[in-house]
């Protein structure tokens, strides 16, 4: 089956980055700003990510950002991707969302990964029990899905999450490797699946998730979305400069010393040893960056290679107006097929 960029959705995956030299403050005025510009691109869904004690990325109270972004934009729907639910307890993740569809009815989508997204200290902080590595994932999905509908709780519900109950919010799961593909196809629920960072894992993944899906009360049939990093700009030449930046972050992340987001370097290889180089390829084997006519191709080969039902588009590059100007490349490839 070959798919087309213009027939299946094209969303966001926004970190709310902080670049060298800003603030929380002005990243997330830009996050606002790209999903204003997002949503009228054409863009179907802009999420947000939970990631503690990182120096570069502002979306930490994930939920407060997408109430930021949904309340100044007006159909583009809203959501994480994801919110880390064992970090937190499911009736305060049900009682947000509740209240964020109440105030944005039909906008809102619930993406949860089971990660601590941090390190081993904050997970401490964040009052997570480090011996349980998120086995205990299972148990708060289904207790989370019991407070939005109490007939699927198997006791009588002595507690209610108020707003949250008997509303209809999306619940996708997400991963990078095959227990959330595997868990999400035994659920029936959609699956988002992690290639910006572990491409290597994708196809398997996926594979994994189709061949578990059972149909259920939210899907006929598997529906699975990709996150991908994507580099456009007007030459080829000039993405592969911006794409430094991204490429920089993740080595800061190898070294264990994540930063804000640098700004681009003209040559990535005189910052790094070969070993380091190899890993960062290894990170960002599926990133595609280049003009129009490369990410198109790109895109396109991707989508055959893992038949996805959506994409979702990551973007790090340090100047906000180069960032912007990369999405609207993706939305203008998605629009002329």
């Amino acid at each position: 089956m070959t798919l087309r960029l213009d027939n299946i959705p094209i969303s966001v995956l926004d970190l709310s980055p902080i670049v060298q030299g800003s603030t929380p403050s002005e990243s997330l005025r830009n996050t606002l700003d790209l999903a204003r510009n997002a949503e009228n691109w054409g863009y179907t869904r802009f999420w947000l990510a939970e990631h503690h004690n990182m120096p570069g990325i502002a979306s930490s109270a994930t939920s407060v950002v997408i109430g930021h972004v949904a309340s100044g934009t007006s159909k583009i729907r809203v959501g994480s991707g994801g919110i880390m639910l064992p970090n937190h307890a499911p009736l305060v993740i049900a009682e947000q969302f509740g209240t964020l569809e109440s105030l944005f009815p039909g906008r809102i989508d619930l993406g949860l990964g089971r990660a601590p997204g941090t390190d081993q200290l904050t997970l401490q902080a964040l009052r997570r029990d480090p011996m349980r590595n998120g086995q205990e994932f299972p148990e708060l999905l289904a207790e989370l899905q019991a407070y939005f509908d109490p007939s699927l709780s198997s006791e009588s519900m002595h507690v209610r999450a108020i707003p949250g109950e008997g509303l209809t919010i999306p619940i996708w799961l997400l991963g990078s490797s095959g227990y959330s593909a595997q868990l999400a196809g035994q659920l029936g629920l959609p699956f988002a699946f992690a290639s910006h960072f572990a491409p290597q894992n994708t196809v398997g993944a996926l594979n994994l998730y189709r061949s578990y899906f059972k149909p259920s009360a939210v899907l006929d049939e598997p529906y699975a979305m990709v996150g991908v990093n994507v580099v456009a700009a007007d030459s080829n030449q000039e993405a592969l400069r911006l794409a430094t930046s991204m490429q920089q972050s993740f080595l800061n992340l190898i070294r264990n010393k994540p930063s804000q987001l640098p700004p681009p370097v003209d040559n990535i290889n005189e910052l790094c040893s070969d070993n380091e180089r190899i890993a960062i390829q290894e990170r960002l084997d599926s990133s595609m960056v280049g003009n129009a006519d490369t990410v198109k191709s790109k895109l396109q080969a991707f989508l055959e290679k893992t038949q996805a039902n959506e994409v979702m588009v990551n973007s790090m590059i340090y100047d906000h107006e180069a960032r912007l100007r990369s999405y609207e490349i993706v939305s203008e490839i998605a629009r002329e097929q």
